[in-house]
């Protein structure tokens, strides 16, 4: 019944092993006394080279240089002290540390943080013996740092205070008996680490959920998500025409909108199933058969996407359609603000974003046999209409600038509209990436794709430039210093796309940003009336959320209608002061 939100690993013993234990074996190899490295970090009691250590008492290099004569008075031997941590740890942290990362990784993203409880253990020339993206983790606390020794509660209360949670929200791993002592005097939850195996069961029993098959960006199936495996299974031996050589695993994708996309290991592939939500959650309805139809015909137009293997639409198998792809591995960039690339090279994502939208905007639509798609023209008052009707559906109290846009979108629709194919959700984080240079591996999100207006997909792709951040799942740049980051502005962004497409600037560029701020308005109210009937999802929306961005609509549609009034001559001042006034 305890709902767990951290997990601590300590680094020696759980992520590296331990270095006394280990040293057995590596004695006998070097013609060493056995126990001799045992009883150089030990002897002393409360001045023992290993308590002097892990209180910041000495050095990295000076516990080794220590070390290494307390074993030649012990031995009468040279002990080549380096050699045993540098080549032997090393070697078992190879069999160790992969399980325990993973396991790390698989928290994380469950929602929960982790910790590391880490000695700093360094060779001679600074190099770190556990080679470990601290990424991992949350919090990282290095007792000999902070000059509190372990099995001291203080470096324990110290670890919960910086992960900002209660002793009995979390769960310690350890080898020490003496340490988890400690720990579990203070409420904590403790995992004794003999085998790393079974300690990872146990802690999967804990959580309740599975600590291996991690995937990036996935997740543990949610609850009341799950897919009959058997079913899947069968149907993918006779798609797939080959008997798997292991047990079907899936995971979740944890894209805040991707609901009902998995992950299926199946064999030695990694693959992605896409099922249709029931009830289809978008105002177009079924977008599972269209997607595949798009899919299919972008790959043969050369637009990076996922390769498609099949499109199910048997409702035996899973209970609604679903689609099957190739897994696109690389690299997604969940923040526009592209923290895990140097602020040097952030132009050159968004110029690899503005290059790729380009690319499907100016796809011969004839060729791409995607002229089927939807109609020719006339695609924003549809789309007006439809996400109106969709916002009346969903709606659960008055928003005043949402009436105001409801009754200015038709008033102040484009005289003229370029028809092309239009992805209808393209961003920052439906991309995958090459993971070390600005190439776009893979466009995904295609479930709204039609025919229509491109400047429609550019001002959905610049909503995250006036969005604070984090704004109902998405992450936003609105009040960043954008020249620090090295992030282009709003305007600069355009001017990448239009350059890409040979066109300029369009003047009414405020009204399209109005009309993509009041359909993401309809989305987040979409997603807050589905949590008070009981349907929560991924980056749920607060009520707030969805006035705020119909403010900003309507922000935009006040400026467009500024640059409008302005535009007009003298002479026709007047008329239209009144007429807008009257109406």
């Amino acid at each position: 019944g305890v709902s767990y939100k951290a997990v601590v690993f300590e680094e020696s013993g759980v992520l590296l092993p331990a270095p006394l234990s280990t040293a057995t074996d590596w004695e006998a190899r070097s013609c060493i006394p056995a126990g001799t490295v045992q009883r150089a970090a030990l002897s002393g009691g409360e001045s023992s080279l290993s308590l002097q250590y892990s209180r910041g008492e000495l050095t990295a290099v000076e516990f080794l240089q220590e070390l290494g004569q307390q074993c030649f008075e012990i031995a009468n031997v040279r002990v080549p002290v380096h050699s045993f941590l540098w080549d032997l740890i090393r070697k078992e942290m190879r069999k160790q540390l992969p399980i325990m990362a993973e396991a790390a990784q698989c928290v994380r993203a469950e929602g929960l943080q982790t910790a590391l409880l880490s000695h700093s253990l360094c060779l001679g020339h600074g190099e770190r013996l556990l080679p470990l993206d601290q990424q991992h983790f949350d919090v990282v606390v290095e007792s000999h740092r902070e000059g509190v020794p372990r099995p001291n509660a203080g470096i324990y209360e110290l670890c919960l205070e910086r992960l900002g949670v209660q002793p009995q929200e979390s769960i310690l791993l350890d080898s020490s008996s003496q340490n988890l002592e400690v720990a579990a005097q203070l409420g904590m939850k403790t995992v004794k680490v003999d085998d790393p195996a079974a300690a990872l069961k146990e802690l999967e029993t804990h959580l309740g959920f599975p600590l291996q098959g991690f995937v990036p960006y996935t997740r543990s199936v949610r609850p009341g998500m799950e897919i009959p495996k058997d079913r899947l299974q069968k149907y993918l031996e006779d798609v797939l025409g080959a008997p798997p050589t292991a047990p079907l695993e899936l995971r979740q994708f944890d894209h805040g909108e991707s609901t009902r996309s998995y992950l299926v290991k199946f064999g030695g592939r990694l693959l992605v199933l896409k099922k249709e939500e029931e009830p289809p959650s978008g105002p177009s309805g079924p977008s599972v058969p269209r997607e595949y139809r798009v899919l299919k015909a972008l790959a043969e137009a050369g637009v990076p996407v996922p390769p498609v293997l099949a499109l199910c639409e048997d409702r035996s198998v899973l209970g609604s359609p679903f689609l099957l792809l190739e897994h696109r591995a690389g690299r997604m960039h969940r923040a526009v603000s592209l923290p895990a690339v140097p602020p040097r090279r952030r132009r050159a994502w968004f110029g690899a974003m503005a290059n790729v939208l380009a690319r499907i905007h100016s796809l011969e639509l004839g060729a791409a046999k995607l002229q089927e798609l939807g109609e020719h023209g006339n695609y924003i008052q549809q789309q007006v209409e439809t996400w109106t009707k969709q916002y009346r559906a969903v709606e659960t109290d008055v928003i005043p600038a949402m009436e105001r846009l409801i009754q200015w979108l038709p008033l102040h629709f484009p005289e003229s509209q370029k028809t092309t194919l239009v992805h209808g959700d393209f961003r920052m984080d439906h991309l995958v990436f090459h993971p070390d240079r600005p190439e776009v591996l893979a466009v995904l999100g295609w479930k709204f794709a039609t025919l229509g207006d491109p400047l429609c997909d550019l001002a959905n792709n610049c909503l995250s430039f006036f969005l604070p951040a984090p704004c109902g799942a998405r992450r936003g740049l609105r009040n960043c210093d954008l020249g620090h980051l090295g992030i282009p502005t709003a305007e600069e962004y355009c001017q990448m796309y239009c350059g890409h497409m040979g066109v300029q600037h369009p003047e009414n560029w405020n009204f399209y940003l109005a009309f993509a701020f009041f359909r993401r308005a309809v989305m987040l109210q979409g997603r807050h009336r589905g949590s008070l009937a009981g349907r929560p999802a991924p980056g749920d929306s607060s009520p707030k959320d969805a006035e705020f961005v119909a403010d900003l609509a309507w922000d935009f549609a006040v400026k467009e209608g500024f640059r409008v009034f302005e535009s007009l001559p003298p002479t026709k001042l007047l008329l239209r002061y009144s007429s807008t006034w009257a109406r």
